[in-house]
């Protein structure tokens, strides 16, 4: 039996675990197809997908959707991946710091200047347009080419191109009026 996403709901309401039962049978593989868009991991997106459905069940008598059951989920699966994409940046920042304070190189006053411009740029990152950010953190965090992520959003590569010249333009503003009030 096909069950519509109303019905889905009610189960889940009613702490029915038939309910997690057909939504983890309709929606599981499309989400995971959905989430390797953005994390080139198929085991990291497996994690990511069966966290969100942990998430709902722990939170099913709770659940209020008022978009389409799909689109929250693919909204869910799009948010945890770019927050799984911001946590493996900030790792990778933390491990060439400890590379160049292994070396001698930095100091305390240089440590606390570099963590907090680089909070500062990641806050500036988070705050791009959605389509912005994305092609950005898929351009300089993925390292795809222009052309990758025209296939992969299904957008020109002009459109790449323009997104990442916004991105770096906005970056640049602001980076630049951080150091000036230093």
């Amino acid at each position: 039996m096909e069950y519509s996403d109303e019905e889905i709901l009610a189960l889940l309401h009613k702490q029915d675990a038939k309910g997690m039962e057909v939504l983890f049978k309709k929606y599981y593989e499309p989400l995971c197809l959905s989430g390797y868009r953005y994390v080139r991991d198929k085991q990291k997106v497996e994690d990511i997908v069966q966290e969100l459905f942990y998430e709902l069940w722990k939170k099913r008598a709770d659940i209020n959707i008022k978009s389409s059951l799909n689109s929250y989920l693919k909204t869910a699966v799009r948010n945890r991946s770019f927050n799984y994409i911001k946590g493996k940046r900030i790792d990778f920042a933390e491990e060439e710091e400890l590379k160049s304070f292994s070396s001698g190189e930095i100091t305390t006053q240089d440590d606390m200047e570099t963590t907090e411009l680089e909070t500062f740029i990641n806050g500036v990152i988070e705050r791009l347009p959605e389509k912005c950010r994305l092609v950005f953190v898929l351009s300089r965090f993925d390292e795809l080419s222009y052309k990758e992520i025209a296939e992969k959003l299904d957008i020109s590569t002009k459109t790449v191109e323009n997104q990442i010249s916004k991105a770096l333009k906005i970056l640049r503003t602001e980076v630049s009026a951080y150091r000036e009030n230093m």
